[in-house]
Parts: C-alpha cells; sequence; structure tokens
C-alpha cells in the first residue's frame, strides 16, 4: 500500500484522524486564526475586542457580518470564528458597549455612544488592530498566499500523477515539514 492510498480514520476527515492529513488543524484558508510570524497563534482577546468595536465603527452587522469585515480588513489573514465573536458580542453588549436588536430574524449589533468612544480612544491611543499593516502582515500575507500556491499545486499532483509522482511529492512535503520544524527550533 502506498502512503497515498491511506485516507484518515472514519475516510476523508478534516484532520483529526490518523493519516497523511493528521497535521493539518481545520481546513485550508483562514481555519488557523492568526496567520502571523508566530505561525498558529490566535489573537488576544483585547485584539479581538478592538477589532470587533473597529469592524461596528463602519456600521451595524450581524456576526458574520462582522467577520466578514474583520477577515477583509485583514487582508484574508484572520476570520475569527463565531466561537470567539459571539460571546465577546454578548459581553460587549452586557457592558454597555453595543446593543443588539432583531431585524429580519437576525440579530444586528451597532456600537452605543459608549462603543464609539472607546473604539476612537483605542484609535487615537494607536491600539491599533494586529494586522493593521507593516511589514509583518506583508510577510504574513506572502506566507498564506505561498502556502495557497503550494497546496493547489499539490492537489494537481494528487489529480493527474503517477503514483511514483505522487510518492515523491509526499517525500517532498515530509522533507519540508522536517525543515520547517527544524527552523523553529533554532530560536
Amino acid at each position: 500500500m502506498h502512503a497515498h492510498d491511506r485516507t484518515t480514520r472514519g475516510g476523508r476527515g478534516r484532520g483529526r484522524g490518523r493519516g497523511p492529513r493528521e497535521d493539518f488543524p481545520g481546513h485550508w484558508g483562514g481555519g488557523w486564526g492568526g496567520w502571523g510570524g508566530g505561525g498558529r497563534r490566535r489573537m488576544r482577546r483585547g485584539d479581538i475586542r478592538r477589532g470587533v468595536l473597529s469592524a461596528l465603527q463602519d456600521g451595524p452587522a450581524h456576526g458574520y457580518e462582522i467577520m466578514r469585515r474583520l477577515e477583509e480588513r485583514s487582508g484574508g489573514i484572520w476570520r475569527p470564528s463565531p466561537g470567539s465573536v459571539y460571546p465577546l458580542l454578548q459581553m460587549l453588549e452586557d457592558e454597555g458597549l453595543v446593543r443588539a436588536e432583531a431585524r429580519d430574524g437576525t440579530r444586528v449589533f451597532e456600537l452605543t455612544d459608549a462603543g464609539r468612544t472607546e473604539a476612537e480612544t483605542a484609535q487615537q491611543e494607536g491600539h491599533v488592530t494586529p494586522w493593521a499593516g507593516g511589514e509583518s502582515a506583508d510577510r504574513a500575507r506572502m506566507l498564506k498566499s505561498s502556502m495557497g500556491q503550494l497546496f493547489l499545486a499539490v492537489r494537481q499532483l494528487g489529480a493527474a500523477g503517477t503514483p511514483e509522482q505522487v510518492d515523491k511529492t509526499i517525500e517532498i512535503l515530509q522533507r519540508a515539514k522536517k525543515e520547517l520544524y527544524q527552523l523553529l527550533a533554532e530560536d
């Protein structure tokens, strides 16, 4: 049996079983929380808070719209999960910084005067969102783009490659993974 013939436990999984995909949490393209110089780190609560308040400065929105705004603002680097956004929205509502009302069968959130003041104060004090730009954000975008291109090449090889080409691809990827972990260990 070739290594590429094995599948994750239970067939096609999302990286939670045993097999070639076991190292990929969630799915490709945004499920990893923050894409930054540190790899798989998550945004801190204060960053998420500032991000949500900042996104609501553009106007009222439901939770998924807020997540979309954050993803757009970060250039695709970060898309927070519903599990981080909705509890935060509830907390902000409890603090009186946002209010929610039902519109067309969904909860829409908007900043209160106090919420607007906190968002503006954070901006004035230079507490910008973690993806606001600069060299670090550019590197993160380049890393994500490079990984996406690699994924497309691997997918094409998996679909059209010979068994020998697929075996060679697996070897290359395993070597690359080892080299990346060695790079991290150098620190």
